[in-house]
């Protein structure tokens, strides 16, 4: 569950339309009935039929339908995805899982999950909880204190807000939060503040922006735009939605790279965790190679690469094309010989979701087969029209 965290946090086999819309699509797609959401010729779909076709597909229970198809079709328009079923049904089903069709979903016991951030970065910088306790009851910028305002938050969308003023405002905020909002995710598909803002610089944002990309995800509009762009909005060579909704919550290509892994495991006879993180990122870059890299310069005589070079080719590992590098394909030819047929080529990374909002052990897994569950009611609703 892709939700805010304080401390950093596919496509299905098409068996649910009729033949004629089979047919018509398979042409169409870049990669027949596989797995490029993206336009490769002109869909014969009008606006007009693509809403009502979302319409049809939205949950029964759904309130306001109709803003809710225009928002969909019209990112599907600007990004230029493949205005199919099962593309609708995909994110129809993110979407279900995330908010339940709530543009600014509130957050059970958010208020305690803002203190206790708040109390981590006062300890962090040295300073008494008590005296945070009090600098809080100074006036925010709408006449309440920020205590007020944080006891009585309901959505990501105002907390947000409050640590944006509290940042702006207070010297204490520029001192805990070092002008970085800890509110990292947000909208009805709760996707990332900074995949929207590194989306939104790569891309022409296709609505005007009032105030800041941040705020923008927290919309009905802008929370689908960029949800949307971050499920479908790049190519994977993937047989089944399930990758992509396990690639939504852990990352581009996790699953990809999780095969991956698998396959470095399987040659190398290393067990290795199936993560999808292939090198070492951020505050642990510094500690030399990862298990996945050490396990690969195993193979290093038998793959005839330098451990340069699988370093090299594993930096890729984020990248769309690192399926077509030397490692990549020389590992795999050599798990395929192992196997006597062909190693899987994707695999749901095995990650166990944390987050303040999360009180159970969930796990990538279990998020991405939720999702593809709802695909699947969701393609049923269209087959039943």
């Amino acid at each position: 569950m892709t939700s805010y965290d304080p401390s950093e946090t596919s496509k299905a086999p098409r068996d649910y339309r009729a033949a004629g819309w089979i047919a018509t699509f398979c042409l169409l797609l870049l990669t027949g009935c596989a797995n490029d959401s993206r336009i490769a010729d002109p869909v014969e779909l009008s606006p007009a039929e693509g809403r009502a076709l979302i319409g049809r597909l939205l949950p029964p229970n759904t309130v306001e339908r109709t803003g809710w198809a225009t928002d969909i079709y019209a990112a599907f328009a600007a990004l230029e995805l493949a205005p199919t079923p099962e593309n609708f049904c995909a994110v129809i089903a993110i979407t279900e899982q995330e908010s339940s069709f709530r543009a600014d979903p509130s957050v059970p016991g958010l208020a305690a999950i803002a203190w206790k951030e708040i109390d981590m970065r006062a300890e962090g910088a040295g300073v008494p909880s008590l005296v945070v306790r009090t600098a809080m009851r100074w006036p925010s910028s709408n006449g309440k204190s920020y205590s007020e305002r944080i006891d009585a938050v309901k959505t990501e969308r105002e907390l947000s807000e409050i640590f944006e003023d509290l940042i702006d405002v207070v010297p204490m905020g520029k001192t805990f939060f070092a002008q970085r909002n800890p509110v990292r995710t947000g909208g009805p598909m709760q996707v990332g503040v900074a995949f929207a803002e590194t989306h939104a610089a790569a891309k022409t944002y296709p609505y005007p922006v009032e105030s800041t990309i941040r705020r923008e995800v927290f919309t009905r509009r802008g929370g689908m735009y960029f949800g949307i762009a971050h499920l479908l909005d790049y190519p994977a060579s993937y047989d089944r939605y399930l990758y992509r909704f396990a690639d939504f919550n852990a990352g581009h290509y996790a699953s990809r790279n999780a095969a991956f892994q698998n396959a470095v495991s399987a040659v190398s006879g290393i067990p290795l965790e199936l993560d999808g993180d292939l090198v070492r990122h951020g505050k642990d870059a510094d500690k030399g190679p990862g298990n996945t890299e050490l396990a690969a310069r195993v193979l290093a005589k038998r793959l005839d690469m330098s451990a340069a070079a699988i370093r090299r080719d594993l930096e890729r590992g984020a990248s769309a094309e690192f399926h077509r590098t030397r490692l990549y394909e020389r590992v795999f030819a050599s798990a395929d010989k192992l196997q006597g047929g062909s190693a899987p080529r994707a695999v749901v990374p095995r990650i166990r979701l944390q987050s303040p909002k999360i009180t159970r052990n969930l796990t990538t897994q279990w998020f991405a087969n939720r999702v593809e569950e709802r695909h699947k009611r969701c393609l049923a609703r269209n087959s039943t029209q």
